[in-house]
């Protein structure tokens, strides 16, 4: 094109009288405009785009941005960017919830509450992101709620010495980084305490920490089975390998893997040879082996190990008593209640059918209810839909009479006639001086505690001894056996999960909108619930998982109104959207299905004020015609639409292996889109609905996209902070019209 060259003059005045005199502000803190990164644009759009206002002074609805705290607080350049060009942040990550919650579910806030005010301080609102999404959840501790009930236990034929660390860490060899191995009483499964491990910077390697076992006999042809509980901080990494070489494998894999992940979820690592291949069996007789726990795969993680036990397979099994303490071997009423003593309760070792204990209980000279005299169990989970077997054994200084009653009902009643004594059913049994036992079913009993009445006569001591509930053989299941008398898992069901869930839910919901109420005025209440089809994402169970949680796997398609009668019920005032991507999809599933799901949800009574549109396009495919479908749909909900999460990605890669290049074609591409969603959003979205578009990160630099658009140029300012064309284009589309058309000293 031909230039005029007093007009090329008339506009370099122009440039410089207006950097130093409307940018004042901007050149307090460097003028970011005039570093392009890696190649200019055409001068005539530079000097256009430079004498651009910032993007809010176009919009006549709130506009924000996506934004990372790290960066606002420590980054001024950044911080002005936002500062002066938007009117609300949404952040990243850093208020999802494995942000806030830690590994035993508590909230921190601290972090959060100092960029806020900042925020506030800057006349920045925040917008909440998010409560609910499968993705960076808090699953490690959820998960360890989830996982079977594990029944502690006494050492019993395990081979292996101070197995649950109650002994200090005695017989256990650590060859170096001793000092960052100890006893602990911060987590455990079997006793009051386990071993913690902390490795450091040191880790990357998993023989870089190791821990040798204490040494126990093997027998020839023999198969042997070990096992123990882990838990870890974080996502960590265990393996077991054996350093003598008296078995058939010396390298085995746990759990059908080389190395076994932890998360903050006790997880049992088991190697057992009858289900792996090469198994570990002896090759010699009465071999003192060990075996080595490695743990230096993963730096900077923190390890507990708990109840560390082998076992003989070839032993002969005994059967798993669910009962805590049924024999009452500790000498003591650990894992009993004496609720009602009557002339006493105590543990004797006078008196006894087996082992070195039982519980004896005396009923007073008033004694005639038989609550009068009552001793309680612990809880026990059983499964509902299994028949267990109810025992004991009872003897009596004089003729006696007792009933067991089961708080938490026996077939949906606490206090049922059963067959006590083989003579048919009835309200209690009798006792004398002789030893009796006591064997009835248990049926439909899913926790339950087992309640001793014995009250019924004054005056009468009753001993009781081998108190015991195991699940029922039957023809297509053997009875639960273990080879020995350590931990015992029973696998929770569908119900108590779900209940379980939901308790996480309410309080992680309420504990964030009351925390932040007054600060926050909307929220991302559920995000991304949709499948592209248009059906509920159903999700799945991984109890393994640190950061994936699927919540409505638990809660079915009800866990969206919980959710929102939730934060209602932490703050009424706030406005609450559900938010998700690939609305603007061409065949317009995704949204149909969005939009019945809202429906929905009102219909059981819960409030959804908005909905949000992510909006992540791209310059090769997205379709402007069904942009402008899915507006207009949005717009006829009634409810509040936002753009949440607005970015055009460049490349025709969804994950370019290295930094694209674009050209000005594309560019300019890239910015006509952005002109095109401001302006059709303005169109179809009635003003009283507009709640508002947030552009997703600030800059192409490589902080803001190390996870999210790596190697792509998806925002307005390039990598260095300069305005790219997008800038210009999407300031035309907020404006309704070319901004530059009324300057005056252009190029021709």
């Amino acid at each position: 094109m031909k230039l005029n060259c007093n007009k090329i003059i008339l506009a370099l005045f122009v440039l410089i009288v207006g950097l130093s005199s409307c940018y004042d502000e901007k050149m307090e803190w460097g003028d970011p405009y005039t570093h392009p990164d890696a190649r200019d644009l055409p001068l005539g759009l530079q000097e256009k785009i430079s004498r651009y206002e910032a993007l809010n002074k176009y919009a006549n609805f709130k506009l924000g941005v996506g934004i990372d705290f790290n960066l606002y607080m420590n980054d001024a350049t950044y911080r002005n960017l936002v500062n002066e060009n938007f009117k609300e942040i949404t952040p990243g990550n850093e208020m999802k919830q494995s942000s806030i919650m830690d590994s035993k579910g508590e909230l921190n806030f601290t972090s959060v509450d100092n960029v806020i005010t900042q925020l506030k301080s800057a006349g920045l609102s925040v917008y909440g992101h998010t409560l609910v999404w499968h993705n960076q959840q808090q699953a490690g501790y959820i998960n360890s709620l989830l996982l079977p009930v594990i029944i502690p236990g006494s050492p019993g034929s395990s081979l292996i010495a101070n197995g649950d660390f109650e002994e200090s860490l005695n017989g256990w060899d650590i060859p170096y980084y001793k000092e960052v191995v100890t006893q602990s009483t911060d987590f455990s499964i079997d006793g009051s305490h386990s071993m913690k491990v902390v490795v450091g910077d040191f880790g990357g390697g998993k023989y870089n920490m190791q821990i040798n076992s204490p040494k126990f006999q093997i027998i020839n042809g023999h198969k042997y089975e070990i096992s123990f509980f882990i838990k870890s901080n974080g996502e960590g990494q265990v393996g077991l390998d054996f350093p003598n070489n008296n078995l058939t494998n010396q390298y085995p894999w746990t759990n059908g893997k080389e190395l076994t992940t932890t998360s903050a979820a006790w997880t049992k690592v088991t190697y057992n040879p009858t289900t792996t291949p090469d198994g570990m069996t002896a090759t010699a007789d009465n071999n003192a082996m060990t075996f080595r726990l490695l743990l230096g795969e993963v730096k900077n993680m923190t390890y507990y190990i708990d109840a560390v036990e082998v076992i003989d397979l070839d032993a002969a099994p005994v059967e798993v008593n669910i009962v805590k303490n049924g024999g009452f071997e500790t000498g003591d009423l650990t894992d009993w209640s004496a609720l009602n003593t009557g002339a006493g309760i105590e543990i004797t070792n006078e008196v006894k059918y087996a082992g070195d204990y039982s519980v004896k209980m005396t009923a007073s000279s008033s004694s005639k209810n038989a609550w009068d005299l009552q001793l309680e169990s612990a809880e026990m989970t059983l499964d509902a839909n299994k028949t267990y077997t109810f025992s004991f054994m009872v003897k009596s200084d004089a003729a006696g009479k007792g009933r067991v009653s089961f708080p938490g009902g026996v077939d949906g009643n606490q206090y049922p006639w059963m067959n006590w004594e083989g003579t048919g059913a009835g309200e209690a049994f009798t006792t004398s001086t002789s030893w009796k036992q006591i064997s009835v079913d248990l049926t439909k009993a899913a926790k339950i505690k087992l309640s001793f009445d014995m009250g019924y006569l004054p005056d009468v001591t009753y001993y009781i001894d081998e108190v015991k509930v195991i699940e029922k053989k039957t023809e297509a299941a053997p009875p639960l056996k273990a080879l020995r008398s350590g931990p015992v898992e029973i696998p929770q069901t569908a119900e108590e999960k779900a209940q379980k869930v939901d308790m996480v839910l309410h309080a992680w919901i309420k504990g964030m909108t009351e925390h932040f109420k007054g600060n926050i005025a909307a929220w991302d209440v559920v995000n991304e619930p949709m499948n592209d089809n248009g059906t509920l994402r159903a999700g799945s169970e991984n109890l393994s998982s640190t950061g994936v949680f699927y919540w409505q796997y638990y809660l079915g398609q009800d866990y969206a109104v919980k959710a929102f009668k939730y934060a209602t019920e932490g703050d009424p005032d706030a406005k609450l959207f559900i938010n998700d991507y690939g609305l603007e999809s061409a065949n317009g599933a995704k949204l149909d299905g969005l939009i019945k799901y809202v429906e929905y949800i009102e219909s059981q009574g819960a409030k959804v004020d908005g909905i949000g549109t992510q909006m992540h396009l791209n310059i090769n495919w997205s379709d402007t015609a069904a942009i402008e479908r899915m507006f207009q749909k949005l717009a006829a909900t009634g409810k509040l639409i936002k753009i949440s999460e607005l970015d055009v990605a460049v490349s025709s890669e969804s994950e370019p292996s290295s930094p694209v290049s674009p050209t000005d074609e594309q560019f300019a591409k890239q910015a006509d889109l952005y002109r095109f969603v401001a302006e059709a959003y303005t169109k179809y979205i009635p003003a009283a609905q507009r709640y508002g578009i947030t552009v997703w990160s600030v800059s192409d630099n490589e902080k803001e996209h190390e996870y999210w658009l790596k190697n792509d140029v998806p925002c307005l300012w390039d990598g260095k902070y300069a305005r790219k064309h997008a800038y210009k284009g999407f300031a035309d589309g907020l404006a309704g019209k070319d901004v530059s058309a009324d300057f005056s000293g252009e190029l021709e």
